[in-house]
């Protein structure tokens, strides 16, 4: 599969995830849905990597990887907690676009942390997209 499919895959899921959660959160106080579905996230992947065989792999990591991962996962944690929080007062169709300028930080934190280039297409592609989250937004 190629990286332009696997991230199609993960748009499709990540608009059913605001979509079912919307539903899901009604009657139900942000966090506590938030740490529901980090315990089914937590299983699931938990799943794949045992039906994968990839296990073992874990003794492979460097203390870099795992401080990292952490990091990661504290960041994921904050993110959710805050799109819960936005999910449960706000509409979907709003809050779906505004958490969308994720891709706007990422390509300039990618840029700064990773020295990914920023090339006329993609500075120009990223200010259409933040500014197309806006527009739908408001």
């Amino acid at each position: 599969m190629s990286w332009i499919v696997a991230a199609l895959f993960s748009a499709v899921f990540a608009a059913l995830t605001a979509i079912l959660a919307k539903i899901g959160i009604e009657g139900v106080s942000s966090n506590l849905a938030t740490a529901i579905r980090t315990l089914f996230v937590l299983v699931f992947a938990w799943l794949v990597v045992l039906f994968q065989g990839r296990l073992g792999e874990l003794g492979n990591l460097s203390g870099r990887t795992w401080w990292f991962l952490f990091l990661s996962g504290l960041a994921t944690a904050v993110s959710w907690l805050f799109y819960f929080y936005a999910l449960k007062i706000g509409a979907a169709s709003k809050v779906g676009p505004i958490d969308k300028l994720s891709l706007v930080f990422t390509v300039v934190l990618a840029a700064i942390f990773l020295g990914e280039s920023l090339t006329t297409r993609i500075v120009i592609g990223t200010v259409l997209m933040g500014l197309g989250a806006i527009l739908i937004a408001w």
